[in-house]
This record gives C-alpha cells, structure tokens and sequence, in this order.
C-alpha cells in the first residue's frame, strides 16, 4: 500500500502543474485528432472510407464507455490509463500514409476503445486531486472540481483551432503539387489533376454543391473536390503523430500518479462497471424524463456529425476547396469555446429556458439558410458565418442538456451521462453511417425533424418540473398559511 504524502503548501503548486501539463497533453492530441477527422469525408471520400471510419469510431466508443474504462484503470492506474489511451489513437494517424477501408477502419475502431477509458480517467483524475487541494486551500472539493474542468476544457477547446490550422497551413502550401521548369506554364491537360488549382469556372457550384451534394454521385469536374497530393496528408499526418508521441511523454513524465493523494483509496472509475453499467444505464429509461431527452440527446450527436462530414465535404470542401476546410473550422471551434461560458452566464440573468429557445432559433435559421443557399467560393464569408452560428449553438445544446442530464436526476447522475454518452454516440454513428447513402437535402430535412422532435421533449420536461415546483410552492404557502393561524 502506498503510504500517504504529507501535504505542504507547495503541494498546491504540484497539483496546479498537473493539471495544466495534463489539460496541455490533451490540447495537444487532440489537434491531431480533430484535425484529422475534420477532413476524413473530404480526404478518405472513395467507397466512403472516411465517414465509415468515423462512423466506427463512435460505434466502437459505445462499447468502450460501458465495458473498458473501469478495468483498463484498476489494471494502470488514471495516470497510465491516460497514456496507453493516447497510444490507442495512433494508429487512426498512421492510417493516413495508405488511407484504405481495410485500414482506416480498424484503426478507427481502436480510436474508439481507446476514448472510453481515456475521458473517465481524465474525469477521475481532476475529481481526485480537488480533495487535497481542498484540504489545503479551504475551498469546498466541488467548487474546485468545476474549476478544475473548466481550465482543463480552456486547453482542450483550443485543439479545434490548432489541429485546423496545421492542415490547412499544410494544404494551402505548394507541397507536392507539380513544379514545372521556369518560365514555363501547365498544360490545360496537367491542371485538373493538381491540389491548388481553382474549380473551372464552368462548374455549377449551385447544382453541385451544398444541399444538391450526393456524395455517392459527386461530380469529377470539380476539382475543389480532388483529394491533395500524398505528400501532403503524409506531412499532416507525420506533424499529428509527433503531436500525440508528445502528449504520452508529457503525460508520463509531467503528470504524478494519483496514488500520491490517494493512499487505500480506491482510484478506478466511480460506480458501477461492465454489463453492471449498461443494466443501469438501461434501467434509467424507465424514467420519462429520460424517454423525453433521448431525441435532443440524439440529435447533438447527429448534428456533430453532419458538421464535420456533410457541411465539411459538400459545402465548404465542394465549393471553397479542401484546403480551407481547416480555416472555417478554426472558427467553428473559436465560437464553440466562447459560447459555452456566457451562455452560462446568461442562464444565471434568464434561466435556462429562453437560452435553448435562442440555440433552436439559431439552429432552425442555420438548417433553414443551408436548404436554400447556393454555395459559391466568391460568398467566402458566408461560410465563416455559419460555421460561427453553429459553434454557438452547439455549445448551448451541449452545456445545458450536460448540466440537465445531472440536474434531474439527482443520485443518479451515473446512469444520466451514462445514457448522454451512449444516445449522443448512437446518433454520430446513425448520421455518419448514412453520409455516403442519402443526398445531403434530405439528410438536412431529417436533422430539422430531429430538432423538432427532440426540443418538444425537452419542452414538456421543463413544464412538467414547472408545475411540480408551482405545486410545491402552493403547498409549502398553505403550510406556512396553516402554521400562523394554528399559532394565532
């Protein structure tokens, strides 16, 4: 058994730095990560290979969430949980260098494994050293576990915009692409065929592009639509592998082993664990609140998926060129991160319920503006502009059906995430399944029916809880009603 450390004051600085070299480890694995998936349908187009990759990823991550994490953390500890999960997203990198179905997707399945044990040993880690930061600071344990997090996602928020700016540097570049001798100018025979040649101007971006896409029908004539040189995704690819061999070592040797605060603790995951965890888990939809979320749970993780494959591929890849689908990431993820704490601010003026009336109002403007525009590279902004509204609404839907999952189910906040995690990767894995099927207006028209769908539910949660709270406020003023005259 470990023996206990004696804390000292310097132990708050100790606990500071792993905190920061472990949210700096995960920035900087998943700008490998999310730099690589947010060009999977575009890159990996043939046969669908992309979208079928991610598509494994969240099956896999399904599976993983409910069977792997406790085991793989009583077995390591969270300290090499971490680690070893980082390895497991390697291979998905690796793939890149000869990007077939035969090996993007088993790599894509070992991403998922990976990414269950990896997010509860992070979670079990932060909650773990509050407890002798605590102690130390006199700051109650669960006002600094939300601290905790909220710094850890301030590093993990900005691997949106490092990983995109990688790519699209790297894409945007003459590497790879053909050099002829000097002086001398490509043959119209040569040009179709390089990575940075604008489209014909006698391609029909509007009929091509955008709601009309069909990726299973997509037109050659598009040359935003050939993939970059080899060289290229090779470059990308060998940049993202060092990143994620980097965030192993800092972890490794930067972050101390939780058996540092926790002697006899047990340190594995909290809970329940294996079958145990799907029983519970599927003991939850009993509840109706749970019955009335599981539509806008659902559709947070389709809408996720139809930004980084659909919106992606068939309006930024098909019209703006691949090369700047990382740019117009870069600000999906920069609203994503600002939006997610004012609107918790906000929540605190209004309340909850007219911010996710503002987040449906954005998203039914959103789905409704991409049914109807016509993409043309020379409307650049435009594209800006709806990546920024769906980073913002995104996180609203996020944060807040988040915060509901814990909020309603008190006591049982275990088998709440749980759910959250298993429907939200059950609807990425339904829209990604589907990409290279159905044409992107009808998958548009699906989406809006979702939304519909899933904030109806959440609408008759938040009036049934209002007439709960009305009936208890009527019943406590009888009381207290009842009390004076009893005493007069």
């Amino acid at each position: 058994m470990p023996h206990s450390v004696v804390l000292s004051r310097n132990e708050k600085w100790r606990i500071n730095r792993n905190i920061f070299v472990l949210g700096f480890a995960f920035m900087i694995h998943f700008t490998a990560f999310h730099g690589a998936a947010n060009l999977q349908s575009s890159v990996n187009s043939d046969a669908g290979a992309g979208t079928f990759t991610l598509a494994t990823i969240y099956f896999s991550l399904i599976l993983s969430n409910i069977l792997l994490p406790a085991i793989i953390i009583k077995w390591l500890g969270c300290k090499w949980a971490v680690s070893v999960s980082f390895l497991a997203y390697m291979p998905f990198i690796a793939a890149q260098f000869y990007p077939r179905l035969y090996t993007l997707v088993p790599a894509g399945m070992m991403v998922g494994f990976g990414g269950g044990p990896l997010w509860c040993a992070k979670c079990t880690y932060l909650s773990v050293i509050a407890e002798p930061y605590a102690k130390l600071s006199g700051v109650p344990a669960e006002v600094l576990v939300v601290r905790f997090f909220g710094l850890f996602f301030m590093f993990y928020q900005m691997a949106q915009i490092w990983g995109n700016l990688v790519s699209s540097a790297i894409l945007s570049s003459s590497l790879g692409d053909v050099v002829t001798a000097a002086n001398e100018t490509l043959t119209s025979t040569a040009a179709p065929f390089l990575t940075n040649v604008t489209a014909s101007p006698t391609v029909e971006f509007g009929s091509n592009c955008g709601v009309n896409f069909c990726s299973s029908s997509a037109s050659h004539e598009n040359t935003n639509l050939v993939p970059p040189s080899p060289l290229k995704i090779q470059v990308i690819a060998g940049v993202y592998l060092t990143c994620m061999a980097s965030a192993v070592v800092l972890v490794a040797v930067g972050v101390d082993s939780l058996t540092r605060y926790t002697s006899g603790r047990k340190t594995a995951c909290h809970g329940k664990s294996g079958l145990q965890l799907l029983a519970v888990t599927l003991r939850q939809l009993r509840h109706k609140y749970q019955l009335l979320l599981l539509p806008v749970i659902g559709y947070i993780g389709a809408e996720q998926a139809f930004m980084a494959a659909d919106f992606t591929q068939a309006f930024v890849g098909c019209a703006y060129g691949i090369n700047n689908i990382g740019f117009v990431m870069i600000c999906f993820g920069v609203w994503n991160a600002l939006a997610a704490p004012v609107a918790g601010a906000v929540v605190k003026l209004t309340g909850r319920y007219p911010v996710m009336v503002t987040a449906l109002i954005l998203n039914l403007g959103l789905l409704t503006a991409l049914l109807h525009w016509r993409p043309n590279p020379d409307q650049w902004m435009v594209f800006y502009l709806l990546a920024a509204v769906w980073g913002a609404a995104d996180a609203v839907w996020l944060v807040q059906i988040n915060a509901l999952s814990g909020i309603l189910f008190p006591g049982d906040e275990e088998a709440a995430y749980s759910n959250f995690r298993l429907w939200e990767a059950t609807g990425s894995v339904l829209s990604y399944g589907t990409a290279p099927y159905l044409c992107v207006r009808t998958r548009l028209y699906i989406l809006i029916g979702f939304l519909l769908v899933g904030f109806t539910g959440y609408t008759i949660i938040e009036l049934m809880e209002y007439r709960v709270k009305k009936a208890h406020h009527l019943e406590r003023n009888f009381e207290l009603v009842e009390k004076k005259e009893q005493e007069g």
